[in-house]
């Protein structure tokens, strides 16, 4: 947030920064609000030693990261303290038996069909498998277990912002990736993609407009496009798709019947059909936009169940293991699962039916 954006929501910022005035009690109780940070930090003799966001994002222009909306931003921060709370409730060791990014790394040279079909053996999911999977969100959900078997932890939120749809944060030990709760075809699509910035070892962030190359700054866009097209072909292998197509005209009825078998998003096969002329681009940016109204995001539901999708069972189990082996305390615990303590007990009831 800016200053001139503070001044908006506090009139009074600039009197209280230069020491001028004070604010009182209730003014630092909505700072911490606005800002997302503790009232106990504006008591510091001196600002938290805290490494910037910034700083994970290294391979992103200066530009670009700019532009990014507060929400955003704010996210970022909140995935980065997850990040923390996984070393700490692992003792800094990944529990996963097998950990991608140990065994697989790849360079922007390699060639995506070879880097596809490595990832999806090393992931040890067939496209049987893959099409045999009863909807868009049982996918997710598959998917996301596959990696979390892997070592990357997969977290979710609503970012209330429709341009965005995830990004990932590298780390070597804890990699997370960090998805935007919109359609759930989106959200396969946005894992993999993420994935293979995470296989590039770098940390990244996609829009939702990312399976259209425009707009991205040079800077940047080999990498995105690299995995775009990473993405596009782990879920949908070329081959296959020129098999699926042989006999079907390159519209939205294919499309809808393509993602529907594969659990992709209708953009990944009209992108296709884009790619080898089989539409013209105002076709693709027609039906791109008419989707893209379909994306909103619903709020609403139940509190736990959301809780429960959005930490995922892999980090909420292993945070209240943690405390029934008296490792944590209960405030900890509540602090690690970003809930109140009297929703504690509730969150775990929530927990163990969906483990059931």
């Amino acid at each position: 947030m800016t200053l001139e954006d503070a001044r908006l929501r506090f009139r009074d910022i600039a009197a209280w920064e230069s020491g001028e005035s004070s604010p009182t009690y209730c003014q630092l109780e909505k700072l911490g609000e606005a800002f997302q940070i503790p009232i106990a930090v504006f008591f510091f003799p001196e600002p938290p030693d805290v490494p910037p966001i910034r700083e994970s994002f290294r391979t992103l222009p200066d530009a670009q990261f700019e532009q990014l909306p507060p929400a955003i931003l704010a996210l970022l921060r909140k995935a980065k303290v997850f990040q923390m709370n996984l070393s700490e409730l692992s003792d800094g060791r990944n529990p996963a038996e097998r950990l991608i990014l140990r065994d697989l790394r790849f360079t922007s040279r390699t060639d995506v069909v070879s880097m596809a079909r490595r990832v999806r053996k090393y992931l040890r999911v067939s496209l049987d498998e893959q099409t045999g999977w009863l909807d868009a969100e049982t996918a997710v959900d598959a998917w996301r277990s596959v990696l979390e078997d892997c070592g990357v932890a997969v977290f979710k939120d609503t970012f209330h912002n429709d341009n965005y749809s995830g990004f990932s944060l590298y780390d070597e030990t804890f990699p997370i990736i960090y998805v935007n709760n919109s359609a759930k075809t989106r959200q396969t699509f946005t894992l993999f993609h993420e994935v293979a910035h995470l296989l590039f070892h770098t940390s990244g962030i996609v829009s939702i407009s990312e399976m259209s190359e425009e707009g991205i700054p040079m800077s940047s866009q080999q990498t995105e496009i690299i995995c775009n097209r990473f993405a596009a072909e782990f879920l949908l292998p070329g081959e296959r798709f020129e098999q699926e197509i042989r006999d079907r005209a390159a519209n939205e009825r294919t499309a809808e019947y393509l993602a529907g078998k594969y659990h992709v998003s209708r953009e990944v096969i009209f992108r296709r059909f884009l790619d080898r002329g089989l539409i013209t681009k105002s076709q693709y940016d027609s039906a791109q936009k008419k989707w893209a109204r379909q994306w909103r995001h619903k709020s609403g539901g139940n509190y736990y169940w959301t809780k429960v999708a959005y930490l995922g069972a892999r980090y909420i189990g292993l945070a209240f293991s943690k405390y029934h082996q008296n490792r944590i305390s209960e405030p900890e615990l509540a602090d690690y699962l970003d809930v109140k303590v009297s929703n504690l007990p509730k969150l775990e009831d929530y927990f163990f039916r969906k483990a059931a």
